[in-house]
């Protein structure tokens, strides 16, 4: 017995994420990156993390094409760009002031981000409509700030103290 997909998203909407913007570049198609807030850590030895991307994502498939992406973990002030890279703009919007550079990897590093982790893909798995994507960390930024949160169907902060 399965449940209905509405079920299952009001269930799954009950889990606090943290918000992060997955990103990934190449000098033909420039920068592309979306939200995504189903990410977590794999292994620390070696280091690894997975993101889950909607098949249809075009972020996705230049992953696969290019073998390399970051994960950039979003503060508490970017709900906007979080917004933004949610979809139905395109990706030129998407990366309108936003500032970034591009990191080790190539992938494009959000500066405002609290945390970018850059990646070699390891595996890419079809999983019903998304594909989960394993990455091996090939270099960390960690910079100051609290970090965005989401939970049933809105932002949130860190409660002080």
């Amino acid at each position: 017995m399965s449940v209905d997909a509405n079920q299952f998203k009001n269930a799954l909407k009950l889990w606090a994420s943290g918000v992060t913007v997955v990103t990934a570049y190449s000098e033909a198609e420039g920068p592309k990156g979306m939200t995504v807030t189903a990410f977590s850590s794999v292994s620390a030895e070696p280091p690894q993390v997975l993101v889950c991307l909607n098949q249809s994502a075009d972020t996705g498939a230049l992953i696969q094409d290019q073998k390399t992406f970051a994960v950039n973990v979003l503060n508490a002030d970017q709900q906007t760009v979080s917004n933004q890279f949610a979809g139905g703009s395109n990706q030129q919007e998407r990366f309108a002031n936003v500032d970034w550079e591009a990191g080790v990897t190539g992938a494009p590093l959000l500066n405002q981000a609290i945390a970018s982790l850059e990646c070699r893909l390891v595996e890419q798995v079809k999983a019903g409509s998304h594909w989960i994507v394993i990455g091996e960390v090939q270099a960390v930024h960690c910079r100051e700030g609290e970090p965005l949160l989401y939970f049933n169907s809105a932002y949130r902060e860190l409660a002080a103290g």
